[in-house]
């Protein structure tokens, strides 16, 4: 099945080191939202991974892989997405587990399944930024340089900016897409209902909402662009 990435609007990002009872996924996977996101900073592992996918499989919903620990690869996902942390200040996350997993896993990979993203954190205080090393004192013009940087010299499709815990600079956010040509700009952090998600979808191209699933489930299904029937409930 292809997926095109071009078309989505709005991710759920679940996180397998995080409980989520059956009828919250059922909920969300049958919400209308473009996709299923799984990923984390901390405590993946390949059993909480696999056991993740196959309770998502029970729906149609595209669901894609975000890699942070490349031993929790697991088989099965409709595509899978390659953080390359531009503004990490420890090379591992630039290039480092990016070699010992292609190293590894190169004459398995299957090309086509895999989203390489120009990854940019500006939340100092989330996790993502200490495991990395992040430096995340960025002003528009650095997000500007980072988005461009990821397109037009590493010719990623992806740029995505993360805050991680915090809602963001929509005008930081706003000028890197506006930045970008053809790739696409994912941004998540803080979106907590439907009218930051407007917010948010006025300055990016996809919108990535996962702490607040765990939160308050009805704010964080309010969020989703459409109903299964079309719809729109952000308009």
């Amino acid at each position: 099945m292809h997926i095109d990435i071009n078309g989505w609007k709005h991710v759920f990002k679940l996180d397998p080191d995080r409980d989520i009872d059956d009828s919250a996924l059922e909920r969300l996977c049958l919400s209308g939202t473009d996709a299923v996101m799984v990923g984390g900073t901390t405590g993946v592992t390949f059993d909480n991974t696999v056991d993740l996918l196959s309770r998502i499989r029970r729906f149609e919903v595209p669901c894609a892989l975000e890699i942070s620990n490349p031993d929790a690869i697991v088989p099965g996902f409709d595509l899978y997405f390659i953080p390359v942390v531009l503004n990490a200040g420890d090379p591992d996350w630039i290039v480092g587990h990016h070699h010992r997993a292609v190293k590894e896993y190169g004459p398995m990979m299957q090309w086509e399944q895999i989203v390489p993203e120009g990854y940019v954190i500006v939340n100092g205080d989330c996790s993502a930024a200490r495991v990395t090393g992040a430096r995340t004192e960025l002003d528009p013009d650095d997000a500007v340089a980072y988005a461009r940087m990821a397109e037009r010299l590493f010719r990623f499709p992806v740029v995505y900016i993360e805050y991680s815990g915090t809602f963001g600079d929509m005008e930081l956010v706003k000028r890197a897409a506006a930045s970008l040509g053809g790739a696409r700009l994912f941004y998540g952090g803080g979106i907590d209902g439907a009218e930051r998600a407007r917010q948010a979808a006025e300055a990016a191209h996809t919108i990535v909402v996962g702490n607040v699933i765990y939160e308050n489930l009805d704010r964080a299904l309010e969020t989703v662009p459409a109903n299964p029937d079309g719809t729109e409930r952000l308009a």
